[in-house]
């Protein structure tokens, strides 16, 4: 009986799986800013490959953004699109830097049901990469948590 129960979990996880794949698939493909994989893995770094074009996620707290708080703006890795102000960027302790709204037009969000849960991925809407995700939970009076791997983003400080 255990192992009919287990089996049968373990075939509504894969089923699940493939289903979120499928859905995560109908992301946009034609973007501006188009690279054969290997011009992409020449131009970035083995970490900002797995994240941007793998969909990848860095460890938290490690990512050289988290704490940063410089005025300026934050870009695509990618591609050099800014995508963040750093007026939108707070503290909230996830892990990862985190901003409570994007560049209008900059970002594009997809329906995202892997590991289980639904969310909502975000990625550049210039070039496809993988920023991360955005949630309904900011402190903030937009009510939105953008929570972006650092290695997806690039920063330009502005001079005061």
């Amino acid at each position: 009986m255990k192992r009919l129960i287990l089996l049968s979990f373990l075939f509504l996880i894969v089923s699940c799986n493939s289903n979120a794949q499928k859905e995560i698939n109908k992301q946009k493909t034609d973007y501006k800013v188009k690279k054969t994989e290997e011009t992409w893995k020449a131009e970035l770094s083995p970490e900002q490959y797995r994240i941007l074009r793998e969909k990848g996620t860095e460890r938290p707290h490690t990512g050289q953004y988290n704490l940063h708080f410089e005025n300026g703006s934050y870009a695509c890795a990618g591609c050099n699109e800014q995508l963040f102000e750093s007026d939108s960027k707070f503290e909230s302790n996830c892990g990862w830097p985190s901003f409570d709204k994007a560049i209008k037009g900059k970002v594009e969000y997809i329906k995202d049901k892997s590991l289980g849960m639904i969310r909502t991925e975000i990625v550049c809407k210039t070039c496809g990469g993988h920023l991360g995700h955005v949630f309904n939970d900011g402190p903030t009076e937009t009510g939105t948590r953008y929570c972006v791997n650092s290695a997806s983003l690039s920063f330009e400080k502005k001079e005061d």
